[in-house]
């Protein structure tokens, strides 16, 4: 058996790894989108390192685009096999590749309109796409072997990164041998605001696993909410401004309502407006809503209290653009809570631009930014940015609290894989990471007694023995 690392290798977006046994079977561990302004202009969401059609199954860890994102443009350029992942991933890619093909559309219009962002290609696909997509998608349930195909088993399990978030184990047959490989996906924290956390999983011989704040700790969740409070307070109440916070239509932008929640319910939050405006975000918080067996006790325990944790009295979800528009006329304070994440598309956009030459505003960053991205140069302290082809200067202040990332820290990580015996362990590879961390993680992993690991480079082909 070979793999080939065809995305988030030494980079953190666009996770691809193609499995390929000697008999031909072809199996590929996620299909997420390039992320980034370095992706503008290139090839990189453009063609595949290999062909669409000579792909027998796919094996999805999680819906966010950047794993899930080029899904439908595999379909389009002829991947006609089966989509496993679990039942909340496949209702969430249900919302959240339709919104990413429209998304792409409204930008490349945006841009031909406007004569501006010139990099701004074609849509990659469109929600016809979509649709043809979502007729593939098959749901598993956790912590069940099942087999899928002759010589292939698999069992999902609890990583604890966003809700339906899995780590992919396989049984792969290849003549008489059967390769165990766990794909980890993303690694959660440790506690997680809203979700369960992880669950040990089956002992692999080989493990692809992400890497992503593999050289930093993360603070403890405890203290995020008043360092979240603080923030609000200086901006909107004594500066009399808006904080603007870039957040994931999934995970982010639910921890953050359900933080505000509490303070609500405490009365420490101040009478402002809040808005979360995303129609995904609204979306994505609906089909949260309908999966309360996947909470953990602490925000199942707090709604006996409050049967909404992700709805208060000064909360408005903004579905439709006329009224996303008519929140940058408001000269009241407020907090805007948009996507995307990483300020690379959607809303998010254009309240960063009408917003950031105001000294009196904050900006929150609540997450990891691929450096390359807008949110990446604004907590990287860029004094001045490029949106839409025009620059604009940085005048609000830009703050970064990244424990409300769903990412674990290296400790976290370190301690999911835990539950594995080192010895019986081949070889680990690090991926979705940046190259200077992983080589920092990889040390730590060393220390904690895991060896054989390698760090894969993009369309690196690695033979399994």
């Amino acid at each position: 058996m070979k793999i080939t690392f065809a995305g988030a290798a030494r980079t953190v977006t666009g996770s691809k790894y193609v499995l390929e046994t000697d008999e031909g079977l072809r199996i590929l561990l996620d299909c997420g989108l390039y992320q980034g302004r370095e992706t503008r202009g290139s090839n990189q969401n453009r063609e595949f390192d290999f062909a669409p059609e000579t792909i027998d199954m796919v094996f999805l860890s999680h819906a966010h685009i950047d794993h899930s994102g080029l899904l439908p443009k595999l379909v389009k350029e002829g991947f006609k096999g089966p989509i496993y992942c679990t039942e909340p991933t496949r209702s969430l890619c249900e919302i959240m590749l339709a919104d990413s093909a429209y998304i792409q559309m409204n930008d490349y219009s945006y841009s031909s309109k406007n004569k501006e962002d010139t990099e701004t290609g074609e849509p990659l696909y469109g929600i016809d796409d979509v649709v043809e997509t979502m007729k593939l998608f098959h749901a598993l349930p956790y912590d069940k072997w099942e087999e899928v195909h002759e010589g292939v088993a698999v069992m999902l399990t609890y990583v604890g990164h966003i809700i339906g978030s899995a780590c992919v184990n396989l049984r792969v047959k290849e003549g008489r041998e059967t390769h165990k490989i766990a794909y980890t996906g993303d690694i959660g924290r440790a506690k997680h605001q809203i979700i369960k956390g992880s669950k040990p999983f089956p002992q692999a011989e080989v493990i692809i696993t992400e890497s992503t704040y593999g050289d930093r700790l993360h603070d403890k969740l405890e203290s995020v909410e008043e360092q979240l409070l603080k923030i609000v307070l200086e901006t909107c109440v004594e500066n009399k401004g808006k904080l603007i916070i870039p957040a994931f239509s999934l995970g982010r932008t639910q921890e953050i309502v359900y933080a505000l929640d509490k303070l609500e319910t405490r009365k420490k939050l101040p009478p402002i407006k809040v808005f979360v405006d995303s129609p995904l975000s609204t979306n994505a918080t609906e089909i949260i809503k309908s999966y309360p067996d996947h909470y953990n006790k602490e925000i199942l325990k707090y709604m006996e209290r409050d049967s909404n944790p992700f709805g208060f009295a000064s909360l408005h979800y903004v579905r439709e653009a006329k009224y996303s528009k008519l929140i940058n006329t408001l000269k009241e304070p407020c907090i805007i809570i948009s996507a995307s994440g990483m300020v690379e598309a959607g809303r998010i956009l254009h309240h960063v631009k009408n917003n950031i030459e105001d000294e009196r505003n904050t900006l929150l960053i609540v997450g990891y930014c691929e450096p390359g991205s807008i949110g990446g140069q604004l907590r990287n302290g860029a004094s001045k940015i490029n949106v839409y082809g025009r620059e604009y200067k940085v005048k609000a202040r830009v703050e970064v609290i990244d424990s409300y990332s769903a990412h674990g820290d290296y400790q976290e990580m370190a301690d999911y894989l835990s539950c594995q015996q080192p010895h019986f362990i081949k070889k680990i590879f690090l991926v979705h990471g940046k190259y200077e961390v992983q080589e920092k993680y990889k040390a730590y992993l060393d220390s904690r007694g895991f060896h054989h690991i390698e760090i894969p480079s993009k369309g690196e082909v690695v033979e399994l023995s």
